[in-house]
């Protein structure tokens, strides 16, 4: 989860930061635009737009003029409905983008990729072996924008057709969208009318002979009244041609002909390829868009200009990207119009940390060169930080970058066998991923990439696909590193990935030694073996003497179901290993695995090595938490839909595997960043009974210290708020709690006998949602520890409202909440309303004598009320001495414990108040802490010098000894 290296902080420009303004649109990357989409724009998008870095703005013109073609009103009113029906068509987003706001827009946060222009005979030329590294622009090649696709070239000749081209992740469906969007707000005035295609559609099976006209109106049925117009538009008509490697094109005139006329019907490639020869409509512009592996399905001939996507290959750009994308308002509500828990100077700090990292040209400003992967980087930090989509998981993001990714593609349109992309990335790079993850190693040689993707290639059409895949996705999943001294290698393009597609590899089945494969086709043959011939020998043996010879033929049936039982035994092991992953715990560093991954991508200090472990260690905790979120429904059926089906007993057989695993394993007491660990695969896996059945013994929830984001906060409600059994203690001390948290938290807390809050910072804000708690009819906590956060007064002023209504609360400790002599004052008037109250903890609150003395007296007069803590406040040695008269004037009633002496004696209650002082030493005042130790001090020495009794002498000497060690550590005066 590291990015592989430790990342110092470096400075950056701020000539990226300050107000942020709309500028063009963004989509998903690589996103079908042809496929149904499932969101609706509430409002049409015809309004001014401001033009600004990054954007692929042309000239502007006027929504409602339309050149010299369409004067005629008629005319006019049927593109102005084009337009409008196209622009809500291509502004929709997909579900995944609602995390980013309800009404999040492509036209507020889009950049454009480099295009870098290339030439016929650098694509004709034979490749090299394809390497990883990126394609950054030569010098004596120009980058090209949008509006100068169609400039003419270097020669003066004027362009038609332009092929854009580049490898999976690099933008080319978002440039799509965008262009037509640009048109269609009218900033696109080159071209009069754009008619874009998906050749996803024209490659559906079955097709039947089609006119131009037809496919046109078929799609588009406002353009019906213009059609008779458009053989007139030369090149002021834009055809766009988006995902030409799904088509099999064939331009050999004995395959498709010519064929001229847009009326006469035709089959689609062959419209497809007359319009590339310039023999139909010869006059228009075309925009082929295509995967690199098929550029040279279309001959040099008919292509004016190459342009090679190249993504985010300057750092600038995918900074803008990420300040566009994580300033918009919508980012900072979620899909309810609710805000979310991080405030905008927090949106700040993250994206300025992120940017710092980029500026370092860190691995993660390599992966960022693919803008897929920017969006993947997105949608994780506000998955970290900002969740808000119900059910949401770590490996959902995950699998559904990958089918915007992958949905639909065929690695291969010209292989019979059509193969699924996903399926082959799974069946090579997930073997790669899983041989890194088995041998602890994250830096891949050329010689282990290779033998990975040749594993098993013998036949021409097995070498063709692999070239394909080399072509197109390799860089997807791999990048050169760049960390120092491990140039040469290569590594997954973000560190997850790689736990992600060894998780994909085991769920699907893919892991096979070679005894394994052999030994399960040779079970299988003998089985149906033994099925023939036991059939042939029952018959037989009816004439024969021969009946004992089908029962041992039977028994053949018998070899595959053992051979099962066998292979089973593979699946524990990778369980076991999975579980040792999950709950390994290295003492120098064991931050859960939510923080190890926003540190990832944040780029603060990496996870430290121990001196003694080898340079190469390295942990791999998500790869459990993937296994676990492949396994559930709602990612299975995503998968089957990338081509990547996982067989419900192969489900079925690793959740039994880790089953056995966790029971063993997750009986035992586990440290804070652990348990949530294990409470994080829970909510991956989705599968309440799973999470019932195995949480069943866990009766103490511990963790404090454990930084509890929204997201932490969700993921325990939601794996333990649906339990039945109690909880005998929840322990969240110094969590950073927050009181949405505590809402969030609500349904865990009322399972809970002990609930720890102390050391969270909640104030007064928070003691509404307590109040809440204390007087839920559910409420069974008996303990309730709020110490060290600042209350006040106007927070008591809500607990004292749940103290009076609750009925099951007996220890309640208030220490050093900044409560006063008003709170103490209002403590004393309500204290009677709460029957059930045996301790009462107000130490270090600062009250005065005249507080402290009306609390005591009440104290007293309560009736179930045993003991309470009054020390280290600003008692004087009067006030002290008061409160040990008012105690021993009356018999019965609740213990003061307002010093370490009682009299001339040690105060039974000493080891409690040295207990609590131990325990917050380090985040107490220090100066404070000195001063009421030297006073406790003082009164040790005073009872010891009063008294004569040498066993009290002794009992004070050996207190007097902890307090002047505890000022040995605070640094102060020990006589």
């Amino acid at each position: 989860m590291q990015w592989r290296s430790h990342l110092p902080w470096t400075s950056w420009g701020r000539n990226l930061r300050g107000p942020f303004w709309p500028t063009g649109n963004h989509g998903r990357f690589l996103l079908h635009w042809n496929q149904p989409l499932e969101v609706r724009c509430s409002d049409f998008p015809f309004r001014a737009f401001i033009r600004n870095q990054g954007s692929s703005v042309g000239g502007s013109s006027p929504p409602g003029r339309h050149g010299q073609l369409f004067r005629s009103i008629p005319a006019m009113e049927s593109v102005h409905r084009y337009r409008r029906s196209l622009a809500e068509w291509f502004i929709r987003l997909p579900r995944e983008e609602r995390q980013f706001g309800p009404t999040f827009s492509l036209d507020t946060a889009h950049v454009d990729p480099v295009i870098r222009e290339s030439t016929p005979d650098e694509l004709l030329r034979p490749p090299a072996e394809p390497t990883l590294e990126h394609p950054l622009p030569p010098k004596e090649l120009r980058t090209l924008a949008l509006p100068q696709l169609f400039d003419p070239d270097a020669c003066g000749r004027h362009v038609q057709t332009v092929v854009l081209y580049g490898t999976v992740g690099t933008g080319k469906s978002t440039l799509v969208r965008k262009m037509v969007l640009d048109w269609c707000h009218g900033r696109l005035p080159s071209f009069e009318m754009v008619i874009p295609f998906s050749c996803e559609d024209l490659s559906a099976p079955g097709p039947t002979p089609i006119s131009l006209y037809q496919m046109v109106t078929r799609r588009y049925p406002h353009l019906k009244e213009v059609l008779p117009l458009l053989g007139n538009a030369g090149p002021r008509l834009l055809f766009v041609l988006h995902g030409m490697e799904r088509l099999n094109l064939d331009f050999r005139m004995e395959s498709t002909g010519l064929h001229g006329d847009p009326e006469v019907s035709a089959m689609p490639t062959t419209i497809i390829v007359n319009l590339l020869r310039k023999f139909m409509l010869p006059e228009a512009s075309i925009l082929v868009t295509t995967r690199a592996s098929a550029v040279g399905r279309i001959p040099s001939k008919y292509v004016g200009r190459y342009g090679e996507i190249c993504g985010f290959s300057d750092t600038n750009l995918q900074k803008l990207y990420f300040q566009l994308r994580f300033n918009q308002p919508d980012c900072r509500h979620n899909a309810n119009g609710v805000g979310t828990h991080v405030t905008p100077a927090q949106w700040d700090n993250l994206i300025e940390m992120l940017s710092r990292n980029l500026e370092g040209h860190h691995q993660i400003a390599a992966a960022c060169f693919l803008p897929s992967y920017c969006w993947l980087v997105c949608a994780t930090l506000y998955f970290l930080h900002a969740p808000t989509l119900a059910g949401q998981t770590l490996t959902g993001i995950y699998t559904s970058f990958l089918r915007l990714n992958f949905s639909g593609e065929i690695l291969d349109s010209t292989d019979p066998s059509r193969t699924s992309l996903m399926a082959y990335a799974a069946r090579t790079m997930g073997k790669l991923a899983y041989e890194g993850v088995a041998s602890r190693k994250t830096y891949f040689s050329e010689k282990d990439v290779q033998e990975c993707l040749e594993s098993g290639v013998k036949t021409e059409e097995e070498f063709q696909l692999l070239h394909v895949f080399r072509r197109d996705a390799l860089r997807f999943f791999l990048a050169p590193c760049v960390e120092s001294g491990k140039q040469g290698t290569f590594v997954f393009t973000v560190p997850a990935m790689q736990e992600y597609l060894a998780a994909l590899y085991i769920v699907l089945g893919e892991h096979k030694t070679a005894w394994q494969r052999v030994g399960k086709e040779a079970a299988e043959l003998v089985g149906r073996v033994g099925e023939d011939v036991s059939l042939v020998l029952s018959v037989v043996a009816k004439l024969l003497p021969l009946r004992v010879l089908p029962l041992l033929f039977n028994l053949l049936k018998v070899v595959p179901r053992v051979f099962g039982r066998w292979a089973g035994k593979s699946r524990e092991a990778v369980a076991q290993a999975m579980v040792l992953e999950m709950f390994r715990e290295e003492d120098y560093y064991n931050d859960d695995v939510l923080d190890q991954l926003g540190a990832s991508i944040l780029g603060v200090e990496g996870p430290r090595r121990h001196p003694d472990e080898p340079p190469d260690d390295e942990v791999f905790e998500l790869f459990p938490m993937f296994m676990g979120g492949l396994l559930s429904s709602r990612n299975r059926v995503v998968l089957a839909q990338l081509g990547c089906p996982i067989k419900n007993m192969d489900a079925l057989e690793n959740a039994q595997a880790i089953k056995k695993k966790l029971v063993k394993l997750g009986r035992q007491g586990l440290p804070p960043s652990e348990l949530l660990d294990h409470l994080f695969f829970h909510y991956e896996f989705q599968n309440q009974h799973f999470s019932a059945e195995l949480l069943s013994s866990l009766r103490q929830l511990n963790l404090a210290s454990v930084r509890m984001t929204p997201l932490k906060c969700s993921v325990v409600a939601s794996v333990l708020g649906s339990g039945t059994h109690t909880l005998d203690e929840v322990n969240l001390a110094s969590c950073q709690l927050d009181p949405a948290g505590l809402r969030t938290l609500m349904p865990v807390f009322l399972r809970a006998r002990k609930l720890g809050l102390q050391l969270n910072s909640l104030g007064p804000e928070a003691c509404k949602d307590i109040r809440d708690l204390l007087l839920h009819d559910q409420c069974q906590v008996t303990t309730l520890r709020l110490s060290n956060n600042p209350l006040t007064a106007a927070g008591l002023a809500l607990l004292v409202e749940g103290l009076s209504g609750n009925t099951s609360l007996t220890h309640l400790s208030l220490l050093h909440t900044g409560l006063g002599d008003e709170g103490l004052e209002l403590l004393a008037t309500h204290l009677e309303r709460n029957q059930q109250l045996r301790e009462l903890n107000v130490a270090y609150n600062g009250a005065g004598d005249a507080a402290a003395l009306g609390l005591a007296r009440a104290a007293r007069q309560h009736p179930s009320l045993e003991l309470l803590h009054l020390y280290f406040n600003e008692l004087s040695p009067e006030g002290r001495k008061k409160l040990r008269e008012l105690e021993g004037a009356t018999a019965g009633g609740a213990r003061v414990a307002a010093s370490l002496t009682e009299g001339t004696a040690v105060s039974e209650h000493w080891s409690v108040i040295l207990g609590e002082i131990q325990r917050n030493l380090n985040s107490w005042e220090r100066g404070r802490v000195q001063r009421h130790l030297t006073m406790l001090l003082r009164d040790l020495e005073d009872s010891r010098s009063a008294t004569l009794n040498p066993w009290r002498k002794a009992q004070l000497l050996r207190v007097e000894g902890e307090v002047k060690s505890l000022l040995e550590g605070l640094g102060g005066p020990v006589s």
